[in-house]
């Protein structure tokens, strides 16, 4: 991989580049670091048995407190969430303010949680000093209930039912809401909202820019002084005593401030007396019900500006707010900051966008880091706090003594994270967050270096040395990517912050004895991993105990760690060029690594009948039974390779010794592992589980349009299962598996993703980049088939090249002027004001590319960004 070259400076580089730190840099003190929902989530669950959807549903959010986090549209605060500015909207036909993206919870949704909203991220530098948001807001009232019922009455076979199909934007009866913030300085945003009447008829809408303190003084702790919001003539002024004051202004004179506090509406929810006649739906029941529910006189924290307007057809309202110390917005700069922003973002982006890139791209990948950026969030839970609960709280039960997380109580985080989906998962996951940060490195690498060492640290990873997988369940196990994250990461930025590396270094040694130790049963290098993040994919829950006496031995498992070696030796080689005593934990890696292929191949995960890896089922027996589906599983292995050039070696004398050793005494261990090939510029050594022969067969299998290869990538399961599904059984247990391109069609292993047949961004993505390494080494002398029965041959490099172009055509315009991942959505296909905005889903059905899962930037799918920058860049 190339570094990143250099570039011309922008304005924006040089924010980016201040001194210190990602978090300490004063430019992103403030940025969109709200999530789109906070309902639902385990934080706020203190149920007895850990039923977080039904615990506190959407449809208490518009009147009860948050406990850890707070969620709103098109939202903002500083870096430690105390002040935080949103939009809420009414239509004059909702039963309650738009003040939040609806969607269904895990228990409703036919194929688990979905927002069903339509909304977009379409720019943000990295400093957020330049933003742009879309929503587009029904003229009519929202379908609650249909979604609701709708939904509830499909099967796991049946399509979702989607927020389009009510009908409720047919003819156009929606405004079209374009929201640009801009900062003026580190704490002076100018906001610009442009509302779009997209309708035949002239239509009002209320328009209430929101700002609110997050709730942090009714939990029972000792006594702080309450932050307050007061109406000042047509501004609100929130007052902090650590944050200061911040001042919102409208420039529409006319714009009424309404405030309330940000305290739970007790009548309502628990019919208890309320602390307060103006709580947090006050403002709500006065817009829609006109109840006198707000505070007339005095402070609160939460206030409205409300605008009432009324928008003729096909007409554009503009709405412009300033949120800073001040509120100036009669500014004359407001005008000059807003273009100025606009016009540094265009240079930014001008600037790290490759030459030759097309203009459709460019367009795809601007997007995909904007949906990126939008996405870091802050996330805030103490386990501790949240088992013992708080003085003022709700008791949690005693089963949480026992349950959920119960042995993270060391975990305590309060930062700014890369979220993997601001609805669907607003909250970090350990190996999407890994490939996040390697799209994140391309503009921001301080935070994506920050992000891999922050999930290293004490108040993150367990004292054992695990790391934390997600708020769900910290203790499930994900793929072990963080290594090869950060010297993707060190590469992109330059290739020169050893320091970075040798810090992580040290935390990936502590997380692989984690893994050595725990999920090596027998101590036979064969790893029982589990869950192992694929979900689905195999004919039984891997996480559970089999129906038999045995063990599941994982092929996949077995290769991550294989990788894991490999990652671990090349940092130890990088950091021995400037310290020889990394030499020592680079021969250690080696012989790890040479012992686990080896286990590869002597326990029998490869098939040399099918000339394909399989997990295999050992039996106390002694008996052992292959699990013999054609999935991702059984490619994994390939990604467990590195090249060891003749420079190299010549530059670390003490390690080519001890490796020429290693290959002459123990050759029975390494030769599974080490290759050699003399190319031009000298003999060098090929590391991989996989053998040239054996990765021949396997491309072979994988580049076969009948089995893995799609139009749009790789499936994560052959589409020979189609016509003939796995079928497997123990004891009296008969477990299967088929061809599914699109949703789960069953409710197993979570039940709202899929692993038997869609396309996954990030093991392509891995697939890809293993491909150029064997080509590193290799060159030009191997050649493949590609596709498989094509009479086409293509070098390795060019096969990458193939399969990446494949993964951008998800997004891009196909002949028929649709891009393949917005399905069959006919508005999204056809409609001009629609077409243009990207989604980034969380995976891509296997045959028709459409997107599915988590659709608002799950943050691996924004790869896409890296794909068109090296694919332009070659």
């Amino acid at each position: 991989m190339n570094p990143t070259p250099p570039m011309s400076t922008t304005a924006e580089h040089q924010r980016v580049d201040q001194p210190g730190g990602s978090t300490s840099n004063p430019w992103k003190k403030w940025g969109p670091y709200v999530a789109e929902r906070a309902w639902g989530t385990v934080r706020e669950d203190y149920s007895e048995h850990g039923e977080a959807w039904d615990y506190f549903p959407h449809d208490h959010a518009r009147s009860r407190a948050f406990r850890w986090s707070e969620d709103g549209l098109g939202a903002l605060c500083d870096d430690q969430q105390r002040l935080c500015f949103a939009f809420a909207f009414w239509n004059g036909q909702d039963p309650i303010l738009k003040e939040r993206i609806f969607g269904l919870n895990g228990n409703e949704g036919n194929h688990g949680e979905d927002a069903k909203e339509y909304w977009w991220y379409l720019d943000s530098t990295p400093t957020h000093s330049w933003m742009q948001w879309r929503y587009m807001y029904p003229q009519r009232a929202f379908p609650y209930e249909d979604l609701v019922n709708t939904n509830r009455h499909r099967s796991k076979l049946d399509g979702e039912y989607e927020l389009a199909d009510t009908g409720i934007f047919d003819d156009d009866w929606y405004f079209d809401i374009t929201v640009n913030y801009a900062k003026a300085d580190v704490n002076d945003y100018c906001i610009e909202m442009h509302i779009r009447n997209a309708g035949p008829e002239e239509a009002a809408i209320d328009v209430l820019p929101t700002v609110w303190f997050r709730n942090t003084w009714s939990w029972g702790y000792p006594k702080q002084n309450k932050p307050s919001i007061v109406a000042n003539g047509s501004t609100l002024v929130a007052t902090h005593d650590a944050l200061g004051s911040m001042t919102l202004a409208s420039a529409d004179a006319n714009a009424y401030p309404l405030v309330c506090e940000n305290e739970s509406n007790y009548q309502l929810l628990w019919d208890t007396e309320p602390r307060t006649n103006a709580p947090k739906d006050g403002i709500n029941d006065h817009i829609v019900h006109g109840t006198d529910s707000i505070i007339r006189d005095g402070s609160g924290t939460k206030g409205s500006l409300h605008h009432h307007i009324t928008i003729a057809s096909g007409a554009t309202h503009v709405v412009q707010l300033r949120l800073s110390p001040q509120g100036n917005v009669a500014d004359p700069s407001f005008q000059t900051i807003m273009a100025k922003r606009r016009a540094e973002a265009d240079a930014y982006y001008g600037a790290i966008t490759p030459a030759g890139t097309s203009p459709e791209d460019a367009m795809i990948m601007r997007q995909a880091f904007a949906g990126m950026l939008w996405s870091k969030q802050w996330f805030h839970i103490d386990v501790e706090t949240w088992i013992d609960g708080d003085p003022a709280g709700p008791t949690p039960p005693a089963s949480r003594r026992t349950g959920r997380n119960s042995s993270w109580q060391h975990l305590n985080n309060a930062d700014i994270i890369s979220m993997p989906d601001v609805w669907e998962y607003p909250w970090y996951a350990a190996w999407d967050l890994a490939f996040h940060c390697v799209s994140l490195a391309h503009v921001d690498a301080k935070f994506a270096k920050d992000q891999l060492l922050l999930l290293c640290r004490e108040w993150y990873m367990h004292p054992n040395g695990q790391l934390p997988a997600y708020e769900w369940a910290f203790g499930d196990v994900n793929p072990p990517v963080h290594a090869w994250a950060a010297l993707q990461v060190f590469t992109i930025d330059g290739g020169t912050d050893f320091e970075f590396l040798e810090r992580i270094m040290h935390k990936m040694l502590i997380n692989f004895t984690w893994w050595v130790n725990r999920k090596d049963a027998d101590g036979n290098n064969v790893f029982e991993g589990g869950f192992l993040g694929l979900d689905n994919i195999g004919p039984i829950d891997r996480s559970a105990k089999l129906p038999v006496d045995g063990r599941l031995e994982q092929s996949d498992g077995t290769a991550w760690m294989a990788m894991y070696c490999l990652d671990l030796l090349e940092i130890s080689l990088v950091l021995a060029q400037h310290d020889e005593t990394y030499e020592d934990i680079a021969t250690k890696f080696f012989e790890h690594f040479n012992y686990v292929a080896n286990a590869m191949h002597s326990r029998g995960l490869w098939n040399e009948t099918d000339n394909f890896y399989y997990d295999v089922i050992q039996l106390d027996s002694g008996d052992r039974i292959p699990v013999s589906v054609r999935s991702m599983v059984g490619i994994l292995p390939i990604v467990a390779v590195t090249t060891l050039g003749a420079n190299t070696l010549a530059s670390l004398p003490k390690f080519a010794s001890h490796l020429n050793w290693f290959l002459e005494y123990k050759p029975q261990l390494a030769q599974h592992a080490s290759h050699t090939h003399a190319r031009g510029d000298g003999t060098g050594q090929l590391l991989s589980i996989t053998s040239p022969e054996q990765l021949r067969n396997v491309l072979k299998t994988v580049l076969d349009p009948n089995e893995f290869l799609s139009d749009y990538g790789l499936r994560s399961l052959s589409a020979i299962h189609r016509e003939h599904a796995f079928e497997l059984r123990l004891g009296d247990m008969r477990f299967a598996v088929g061809y599914e391109p699109g949703e789960s069609q069953s409710g197993l292993f979570g039940g709202n993703s899929n692993w038997r047949g869609p396309i996954w961004f990030p093991l392509n993505y891995l697939i890809i980049e293993a491909l150029r390494r064997y080509a590193r080494f290799f060159g030009d002398d191997f050649t493949v088939e590609c596709p498989t029965g094509s009479g086409n041959f293509l070098t390795l490099t060019a096969t990458a090249d193939f399969l990446a172009d494949r993964l951008v055509d998800l997004f891009r315009n196909d002949a028929q002027n649709n891009r393949p991942c917005f399905g069959n959505n006919h508005r999204m296909q056809t409609h001009p004001d629609w077409h243009d905005n990207v989604l980034f889903n969380e995976y891509f059905h296997g045959d028709t590319g459409a997107g599915l899962g988590a659709s608002h930037q799950t943050g691996w799918t924004g790869l896409v960004a890296d794909i068109i920058m090296r694919r332009s860049r070659q």
